[in-house]
């Protein structure tokens, strides 16, 4: 359940994208019809790692799996794509190695950002955080700042930080191409 709606109900009216450790709430995002699930778990061995994607791939169904940075566990794990942090090599680059259809997203905190991320190939990324987090102690953007940066580019670009199924309607009318988050799917 997210905010006592059905996950189905809500992820049948918003694009949303979980970032999870834990291949329970990955299985369960899949089921719930969940568009896009990143793996991130940046403890684990990288032998650990591919084995939890793996198990995320295989429970999929409809879902997309992405990894978190390794690029090379998410090519050998049979992963949908991976998810960049700011600052990463440039998607285009990734393009010489990776499959026709290898999704990759980058995390971006300024306008300027998400700019290189489009210029660099990237499919979208996820941008924020829009409204105070319980997993970050960074300032939240807002939704107005929000708004300026997603119309800045033709990217899509997942609103993050603090969305929960009260206010993600108002991060699709700021422009987001859906919702991302931790807690949100916890």
């Amino acid at each position: 359940m997210v905010g006592g709606i059905s996950q189905q109900r809500f992820a049948d009216s918003v694009n949303l994208y979980c970032i999870t450790d834990s291949l329970e709430v990955a299985s369960r995002a899949a089921r719930d019809g969940v568009g896009m699930i990143q793996i991130r778990a940046k403890d684990l061995t990288a032998r650990a790692l591919a084995d939890l994607v793996r198990a995320a791939v295989v429970n999929a169904r409809q879902s997309k799996i992405l990894v978190n940075t390794r690029t090379d566990i998410a090519l050998a794990s049979g992963a949908h794509g991976v998810h960049l942090p700011s600052g990463s090599m440039a998607p285009k680059e990734l393009r010489r190695i990776t499959p026709a259809g290898f999704l990759i997203g980058v995390s971006c905190h300024t306008i300027e950002e998400l700019r290189a991320a489009e210029r660099e190939g990237a499919d979208f990324a996820v941008y924020g955080p829009v409204f105070p987090s319980v997993t970050k102690s960074v300032a939240p953007i807002g939704l107005d700042a929000f708004r300026q940066a997603a119309a800045n580019v033709r990217l899509p670009v997942y609103a993050l930080g603090g969305v929960t199924a009260e206010n993600a309607p108002q991060c699709v009318e700021a422009g987001a191409a859906g919702v991302a988050g931790i807690s949100l799917f916890t």
